[in-house]
């Protein structure tokens, strides 16, 4: 059976409740070079955004769900982005907002649960996730999960004025 529900959170598909949760993410500037952000987002846009949330990963190529507690409040977000049909695989990307809700194993709990959907839903062959060689917690959860590190982007990220490696993470599924 396919669940995207686990011990402390669940995963679940975007609302239109989420407009402040996701406008304020999209518009925290200390998260724009892990989102490849380098302007705010309009309460408009991703109202639109919100709107069109509906469709399928197929047609959008992406899936983003709402990391959720069970008291139904939103910790974060993970993504499923460059859904490639043709050659079964997606990026994935992962975001707990709150530095206190962080190190709590909910990205661990989300990354596990959005993985087993993907290669037993989704049917994937192969997930990959792009990290700076600086997050540590990044590179320590998608390890831990078994995503192996296959590649070096050489000043790949211009970050204040200076160039940082990105990582390239991968994960088959056998």
């Amino acid at each position: 059976m396919i669940t995207l529900k686990g011990e402390y959170i669940y995963l679940r598909a975007l609302e239109p409740e989420d407009l402040e949760f996701i406008h304020t993410i999209e518009n925290d500037e200390s998260v724009w070079e892990i989102s490849n952000t380098i302007t705010p987002y309009s309460k408009y846009l991703i109202k639109q955004y919100l709107e069109n949330a509906h469709k399928d990963i197929f047609e959008v190529k992406q899936l983003r769900l709402v990391i959720s507690n069970y008291n139904d409040v939103a910790l974060g977000m993970i993504d499923l982005f460059d859904f490639d049909f043709k050659n079964s695989r997606a990026g994935v990307g992962i975001l707990v907002k709150e530095l206190n809700d962080r190190s709590k194993g909910y990205g661990k709990e989300a990354l596990k649960l959005l993985v087993n959907y993907s290669f037993s839903h989704l049917n994937l062959h192969q997930l990959y996730c792009n990290i700076s060689e600086e997050n540590e917690a990044s590179i320590k959860l998608f390890s831990n999960q078994g995503f192996k590190k296959i590649g070096l982007k050489k000043d790949w990220i211009l970050s204040n004025g200076i160039y940082k490696n990105e990582l390239v993470f991968q994960l088959i599924n056998n």
